[in-house]
């Protein structure tokens, strides 16, 4: 440790310790000043600004994930189509909606057209195979209250009216078929994140933009949280009785240097990518829906092609992708150095098994950093087929880091795709891993982390957290009642039939 960090004094002392300004960081922040007014909080920021990251509405294809359209939550198995996952990311997105209504009814959030629209949600397939999986999972879960309005259609005609722009110059030949429902969204994670943001600032919460954390020590019950201002190189010390690290790509190497034995063995694998960007004004009116198909062989799930609708500060927009890249950065604006310093003695065996099981993933990659310009606009004409390179940019997308967990029998090391939370053994400090459905579902996982770090509260917060989340404690998908009476509500409170 530098000197300069040895001699540093604590300046301030709070409750919470809020590490990282995007949906994460923002929405623990809210739950905790209801739940607790009196706590003091403080939110440290590297970059200038809120939900600069992960985040930005540009970073993030938007879709309010709820399994309505996302093929690989519905893999098939054995013949069957399985939805477990379908149906656990569905629930966890639908106490995401009775959050934010609450906070709307509260006055902490202000505008919900301004961070949730409604756009159909679509999945798209192509040839005999997998049209018939689609039939199949649209029979599933047709049958699910928790999957209104869906339905499904194998003819031409119905695929033209639904998607004109992608009908428009389609060899209808190779069997096509849709699956939809009206009841999708798209939403700005961006916008969601100032609205609470700003709330918090009025409420007396701190947030210090331009100071990175660039260490946490152990003092006693607490920790010191060393942040350094990004503009004057200055170090500033903070005390805080409970951290939560929401930094992104960097949070492993935050709770590595907090010595949080619980991140031994794990690993991060940055992956990249890059969208499709109309700037035709007239295609983007031709389309109005989120649009998923099935990922390429040995693609990652993340890398699902769709063609999607979003509403951004008001103004519709359309993206297509994504597609992978790769960098050794851990955030879009990290460093190129961020892989090679993640690697520990502990974590190694963990990264060689992934390289040795995941040949299929590295062989994706390497052939999407090749891509040209040209040929992603070819991948994309399997969507739009007349699409002219004029009418596209290319944007880069956010940069994601997957985890990598420990080394264990039998394997040295698995790659997972998804949402990790991670805490201590006492439950004062906490992180958040990886990857999709990540800010759809942070609602619910701000409520396991109040479970896992705030346990000899919950019973005295319990009726609070009932009017946060009603549904919470229940499986909705038992409960046809109430997910009903919880559907009417969030519409109408997120102003959805509009």
């Amino acid at each position: 440790m530098s000197s300069a960090k040895k001699t540093a004094q604590v300046v301030d002392e709070v409750d919470v310790a809020l590490i990282g300004a995007g949906i994460m960081s923002a929405t623990l922040g809210a739950m905790l000043r209801e739940l607790e007014p009196s706590w003091t909080q403080m939110v440290f920021e590297r970059l200038d600004g809120p939900a600069l990251e992960s985040s930005s509405p540009w970073n993030n294809a938007g879709t309010g994930h709820s399994a309505l359209c996302e093929l690989n939550y519905t893999p098939e198995k054995n013949g069957r189509i399985d939805i477990s996952k379908a149906l656990g990311i569905n629930e966890k997105f639908q106490k995401s909606r009775q959050f934010w209504s609450h906070q709307l009814n509260n006055g902490i959030l202000t505008d919900p057209s301004e961070f949730i629209n409604p756009v159909p949600h679509v999945s798209f397939a192509q040839g005999e195979i997998q049209v018939d999986y689609l039939k199949r999972r649209y029979d599933v879960l047709s049958e699910k209250h928790m999957f209104p309005g869906m339905q499904f259609s194998a003819d031409d005609s119905d695929f033209a009216e639904k998607l004109p722009l992608m009908a428009k110059g389609r060899d209808f030949s190779n069997k096509v078929a849709i699956s939809w429902t009206d009841a999708g969204t798209d939403v700005n994670f961006g916008a969601l994140t100032k609205q609470f943001l700003t709330a918090a600032k009025a409420s007396g919460t701190e947030i210090r933009y331009g100071h990175e954390v660039i260490d946490i020590k152990r003092d006693g019950s607490a920790w010191k949280v060393y942040s350094k201002n990004k503009h004057t190189g200055d170090i500033t010390v903070v005390k805080a009785k409970f951290v939560f690290v929401g930094a992104g790509g960097y949070a492993l190497d935050l709770l590595r240097k907090a010595k949080v034995k619980e991140v031994a063995g794990y690993a991060g694998f940055p992956v990249s990518g890059l969208w499709l960007r109309s700037k035709n004004p007239e295609l983007i009116e031709q389309h109005q829906a989120k649009v998923y198909g099935k990922a390429a062989v040995g693609a990652p799930p993340m890398s699902v092609p769709h063609l999607d609708t979003r509403v951004i500060d008001g103004e519709k927009g359309l993206l297509f992708g994504p597609y992978g890249g790769w960098s050794p950065k851990f955030l879009k604006k990290g460093t190129y150095l961020d892989l090679f310093k993640s690697i520990r003695p502990d974590n190694i065996t963990s990264y060689l098994g992934v390289a040795v099981q995941e040949f299929g993933l590295t062989k994706y990659l390497v052939d999407e950093v090749r891509k040209s310009f040209s040929d992603r606009v070819e991948a994309l004409r399997e969507y739009v087929p007349e699409a002219k390179e004029s009418d596209w940019e290319t944007v880069i997308a956010g940069q994601r880091v997957q985890v990598i967990k420990p080394a264990g029998a039998p394997q040295f090391g698995s790659l997972e795709f998804g949402t990790t939370l991670v805490n201590n053994q006492e439950g004062n400090i906490a992180g958040l891993l990886g990857a999709s459905p990540g800010a759809s579902i942070a609602p619910a996982v701000m409520l396991e982390l109040l479970e896992r770090c705030f346990g000899e509260h919950m019973i005295d917060w319990a009726d609070k957290i009932r009017e946060m989340v009603p549904s919470y404690g229940i499986k909705l998908r038992n409960d046809e009642k109430l997910y009903d009476e919880m559907w009417e509500y969030t519409q109408k409170t997120l102003k959805l039939d509009r």
